[in-house]
């Protein structure tokens, strides 16, 4: 935590005994509060001030722990301990990947810039302080999509603030929000595709290239996919489940999470034949490495399709890692293991697939969602609208 401002505090004499009285806010507002120092008036000046020292000392300390504890800090409190505060109330209802995430950033650089600015609260700092935190960070390189990130995560930690009473106005309201860059994933080719399966046949992340490749699954997606909810006579999956990785006493564990990115996320697809033919493969495969190292075989993960040899969870920083190498390894254009989702994407609206039936299968929120990202690639619609406009004139010339 940052180095928290000493409180405002002075000595006051009443019915012949001395105090210290210290300046703290409740909800925002100003609130005295008296602290005896075991001192008649007429004490030396070295008695006042060591025992005032003492008394404002142990009270600040019992404040801030107090603050922390409610996870209701008052105005006063410096920013960088405000979000930590909140990111902690924040914590329940957060998706793991989430609050890691919101942690980086606030004991990242957050911490590194508010520490030294100790004197800016919650209820201090202005519209002005916000554009300088942004301002440096754009200064170390960063796109305008990562200082939007920032945006966030401090915008919502002070509506709670406001919400809580704390602060009277949300002074990330009156900032403008950076302009998001224009995104534009890369993709493979439907031919460069093709390749990929068939050069990664033999490798440990097959099956997840396969199902990101052949069916736009996002990473966690794909190493989440389970046996018990494929169906291989209807030929489909229904995809309820991600994995990812959590910190636990200094190490990292991987998770089995039934908790999706968004509601369309949880979704029943069809197996397209690339997939079908990988996950028979992969089947077989499993029940012949249970078989042949026995007691070696870890049975945790028997329900997922995404294991090495000896039955381990494949971790998604591997998958992530690994894919770049094996990418080099055959000679392979350079792309990001997410930018197989791209592709899978591209090629289907390329085939004139409508937009909503792939915002469907990418299990996207919203089609506007699809749209933002894909838009550019949507060649059949914008064709579709020439087509009308030039029958229309057709049509009149005749």
């Amino acid at each position: 935590m940052a180095k928290q401002p000493n409180l405002a505090a002075s000595v006051q004499a009443k019915k012949g005994r001395l105090y210290a009285v210290i300046q703290t806010k409740q909800n925002g507002k100003p609130k005295a509060v008296w602290r005896a120092l075991g001192l008649e008036e007429g004490a030396s000046k070295s008695q006042v001030g060591k025992s005032f020292r003492r008394v404002v000392a142990k009270y600040e300390e019992e404040y801030w722990k107090q603050l922390k504890r409610n996870g209701k800090p008052s105005a006063d409190i410096p920013v960088y301990d405000y979000l930590c505060s909140y990111l902690e109330r924040a914590k329940p209802n957060l998706q793991i990947n989430t609050y890691r995430s919101y942690y980086g950033m606030i004991n990242g650089r957050v911490k590194e810039y508010f520490e030294n600015f100790p004197s800016l609260t919650v209820e201090s700092i202005e519209p002005a302080d916000i554009e300088k935190f942004y301002d440096w960070i754009f200064a170390s390189g960063v796109s305008a999509n990562t200082v939007i990130h920032y945006h966030v995560i401090l915008h919502r930690a002070f509506r709670q603030a406001f919400k809580d009473g704390i602060i009277e106005v949300n002074p990330f309201d009156r900032v403008e929000r950076p302009k998001k860059n224009k995104f534009q994933g890369d993709n493979y080719t439907e031919e460069e595709l093709v390749a990929l399966f068939e050069f990664s046949r033999t490798d440990p992340i097959w099956p997840a290239i396969v199902l990101a490749g052949g069916m736009g699954l996002r990473r966690s997606e794909a190493l989440g996919v389970r046996w018990s909810r494929i169906d291989m006579e209807q030929r489909t999956v229904l995809l309820d489940t991600k994995i990812v990785t959590d910190e636990q006493d200094g190490k990292q564990i991987i998770l089995a999470v039934e908790e999706m990115k968004n509601k369309s996320s949880r979704r029943t697809l069809p197996i397209p034949d690339p997939v079908f033919e990988m996950l028979t493969a992969v089947k077989v495969k499993q029940e012949m490495n249970r078989r042949l190292f026995r007691s070696s075989y870890n049975r945790e993960w028997d329900d997922y399709v995404c294991t090495d040899d000896l039955g381990n969870m494949i971790k998604p920083n591997y998958v992530t890692e690994h894919f770049s190498a094996l990418l080099k390894k055959f000679g392979l254009r350079h792309i990001r293991f997410h930018d197989l989702r791209h592709t899978f994407a591209s090629i289907l609206l390329n085939k004139e697939v409508p937009l909503i039936n792939v915002s469907s299968f990418l299990g996207h929120s919203t089609i506007s969602t699809t749209a933002n990202i894909y838009a550019h690639l949507d060649k059949s619609a914008k064709q579709d609208s020439a087509d009308v406009i030039s029958g229309i004139f057709r049509k009149g010339n005749h």
